[in-house]
């Protein structure tokens, strides 16, 4: 808000000099009519999200965008053609060249701009990535499931400032490294998040903002299902409510109490573009991976499945945009209102790769947008443009503090492992993570070694790319900046003994119920496997190093404190008993890595 506080007055300033000066010159010629005033205003809303703390641009597949496709020479199959894009230092710059011009422009995100952070921000309590937001002049932002990752009372860290007493970096971490924090300038929104038993919100439900003439409403909100997708600490002592109810509920507050008609939700939730059809210079049709700008405006559309089609189509007509996340998806669509009205919702990809460009007419008479001139586009955050001096600065700094630790050579790959994944949900770097957590032996109590690993898929955020060299090693070499960024999260492994039923049904677990349309296929490790069917694991199917697990006996699981709480909807894991917290997944993840080197990665047969 200070920001667009700051910028109504100065144009409230000037034009009030404009009205003096025009009236001296009527005064100078009375037979001139004054010019009357524009009756509307053309207004800028530029948009992101997901964030995550990418201030470096991002590497391998987190940092680039699908633009066309071509036929591969040698399978013959249709594949992407990708362009690099991202980096913050790069997003400032372009959004600024945005709004060069522009009357009214404002600057918005729809949460995760925290959490899930490389080393970069993360080491330091993510407030590089606010300081960074901060440098691009952010207006306001709803928050994300991410935000929660280390409790709400740090989430109001990052909004007031102050720091936190880790001494000289527990766990990687070092809060103030130059001695202050000064917390967020942008405003961040939680309205449908609030202190159980209470109608309190945790943070401002809306934020106002006005350049000139145009006042405009912002409504933020996180996706109801955060508590099962964050760590049970994280959400301690906190409600979240329904989407749709909160935002609407919200609109009567707005029109009547602050008298702003033009209102813009922010949400932490989103959809999933369906694939796109090519057709190939051989005149053949082929299912490909849809273009960052094809969903929904050059043809393609969102899986009906997606939450935020039945969030949109249930908002309150008098809410004009909708500026969403958390699928990490592009796309530019129209989602009708209860009405029947058009209304944009629009969402930016993730990691600073697009921003979404909304322009809109602002009707000074009846101070609401007129919703048919509503009109956006996502932008790709190209890195052919000039860096922006302040970004680059701030992640030079960070940089030398950080690159002891960073630098650290921790292991060596003789091929990329990544996340590509075989037809049933296995990946190369799912089975190394898995394999690394069995072997911990921070996780062993009374002799009870654990026998097989899981962990979730969402949890390993990057690829290990062999020719990606940051701090100039050779090729191959992994250190220990590249090793959390694929495990950025701090989670504790966990083992408890689960029965042989109890794996049957976290199998299950990943396939049906909330999973359903959205299926996490769960990693394994090594002596583990089973044949993936439709309701779970085939009957009879599921394997310890090639005996079928008897489903009354007991068996040590190791898995992290995020899923042990029954997070991503695995309740299964609650069942366990015995539970003994060991170490940091992330140093698992290293010491394993550095154990077991060069690695190679092996077939994908564990889960079929």
């Amino acid at each position: 808000m200070r920001r667009h506080l700051l910028t109504a007055a100065v144009a409230t300033s000037a034009m009030a000099f404009t009205l003096a000066a025009g009236a001296t010159t009527a005064s100078a010629n009375p037979t001139k009519k004054p010019k009357p005033a524009a009756s509307t205003v053309p207004v800028q809303i530029l948009s992101f999200n997901d964030f995550h703390g990418n201030l470096e641009p991002p590497s391998g597949s987190s940092g680039r965008v699908v633009v066309d496709h071509r036929i591969d020479p040698a399978t013959l199959k249709a594949v992407d053609v990708t362009k690099d894009v991202g980096g913050v230092e790069y997003l400032a710059t372009h959004l600024a060249a945005a709004r060069q011009g522009q009357q009214a422009s404002f600057t918005v995100a729809a949460g995760d701009l925290i959490g899930a952070t490389p080393l970069l921000s993360a080491a330091f309590h993510d407030e590089p990535a606010i300081e960074a937001m901060n440098a691009l002049h952010l207006d306001v932002s709803a928050v994300g499931n991410h935000e929660f990752d280390e409790g709400y009372l740090e989430l109001q860290r990052m909004q007031q400032g102050g720091c936190l007493p880790d001494g000289d970096g527990k766990d990687n971490q070092n809060s103030c490294p130059d001695g202050s924090f000064g917390g967020a300038k942008f405003d961040y929104l939680a309205a449908n998040v609030k202190y159980a038993g209470t109608n309190d919100t945790i943070l401002p439900a809306f934020a106002v903002k006005q350049i000139g003439a145009v006042r405009i409403g912002f409504i933020g909100m996180t996706l109801r299902d955060t508590p099962s997708i964050v760590t049970a600490s994280g959400v301690k002592g906190l409600e979240f409510t329904d989407e749709v109810e909160t935002a609407n509920a919200l609109v009567p507050v707005l029109r009547k109490e602050y008298g702003v008609k033009a209102i813009v939700v922010l949400i932490h939730q989103g959809g999933t573009p369906g694939q796109q059809t090519w057709i190939g210079p051989d005149n053949k049709p082929y299912k490909v991976n849809p273009t960052y700008d094809y969903t929904c405006g050059l043809g393609g559309s969102l899986l009906p499945t997606s939450p935020i089609l039945s969030i949109a189509s249930r908002l309150d007509p008098q809410i004009d945009m909708v500026v969403s996340g958390h699928t990490h998806q592009p796309y530019v669509c129209d989602v009708p209102d209860p009405e029947g009205k058009s209304r944009l919702v629009t969402s930016a990809s993730s990691f600073g790769r697009l921003f979404t460009d909304t322009r809109l007419t602002y009707d000074k008479s009846t101070q609401d947008i007129v919703r048919s001139t509503v009109e956006g586009s996502n932008m790709m955050v190209t890195r052919d443009v000039s860096k922006d001096p302040t970004e680059t600065a701030l992640i030079a700094h960070y940089k030398e503090l950080i690159r002891p630790i960073a630098s650290r050579v921790i292991g060596h790959i003789n091929a990329d492992v990544n996340r590509v994944s075989n037809a049933a949900g296995e990946t190369a770097l799912g089975d190394l993570i898995a394999d690394g957590q069995l072997a911990d032996p921070s996780v062993v109590t009374g002799g009870q070694q654990p026998v097989i690993a899981f962990m979730n898929p969402g949890g390993i955020r990057a690829d290990l790319t062999y020719s990606f060299s940051p701090y100039g090693e050779a090729a191959g070499d992994v250190t220990f900046d590249e090793a959390f960024t694929v495990q950025p999260f701090n989670n504790y492994l966990v083992s408890m003994t689960l029965s042989g039923q109890d794996i049957y049904d976290v199998l299950a677990q990943q396939v049906t119920g909330p999973n359903l349309n959205a299926r996490k296929i769960l990693q394994v490790s090594n002596g583990f496997s089973y044949t993936l069917g439709p309701a779970g694991a085939v009957d009879g199917s599921v394997m310890l190093n090639g005996t079928p697990i008897d489903k009354v006996a007991a068996y040590r699981i190791v898995t992290n404190n995020f899923l042990a709480d029954g997070g991503d909807n695995f309740p299964a894991f609650k069942k366990g008993t015995g539970v003994y917290y060991g170490g940091l997944d992330i140093d698992a993840f290293a010491n394993y890595l550095a154990a077991n080197s060069p690695y190679t990665p092996g077939a994908l047969t564990r889960i079929n």
